[in-house]
Parts: C-alpha cells; structure tokens; sequence
C-alpha cells in the first residue's frame, strides 16, 4: 500500500519545490505536474507531486490523517 500526503507549495525554481507540512518544509519534485502554482497543493509521494488538491480537499485530507495519528498515540 502506497501513502501520499497532501503538502502546500511553498516555493518553485524549476521542476524543484518546497512543499510545506506542519511547520516542517519537504523537497517536492514537480516533473509530473510541471504547471503547479506557489499555495496549491499537491499530493506528495516518494518526493514527487502526483496530484494536485483543492485546498478544501487537502485541509481535509490533512485533518483525517491526524485524527488517525491522534487514534494511534491513544
């Protein structure tokens, strides 16, 4: 089973982003997404943007894995 996260693109120079993650930046490689947009968000996998996110979708998303994570800790 495959995990992608959704990540908010903080900054592009390129095919190269900085995705943002709970305070924490991620490298982000945009070769399959080449016309992807400083504050959109993008699924992360294995370092490279597969799928771009309404922000809805990924705030939501977002929300879900932490309450999962939450589940976990208990």
């Amino acid at each position: 089973m495959c995990l992608s996260i959704p990540v908010k693109i903080e900054a592009i120079d390129g095919v190269q982003a900085i995705g943002e993650l709970g305070g924490s930046t991620l490298k982000v490689r945009l070769d399959l997404l080449p016309d992807t947009l400083v504050g959109e968000y993008v699924l992360l996998h294995s370092g490279f943007a597969i799928e771009r996110l309404n922000e809805s979708d990924a705030l939501n998303t977002l929300s879900l894995l932490q309450e999962i994570m939450n589940d976990e800790m208990d």
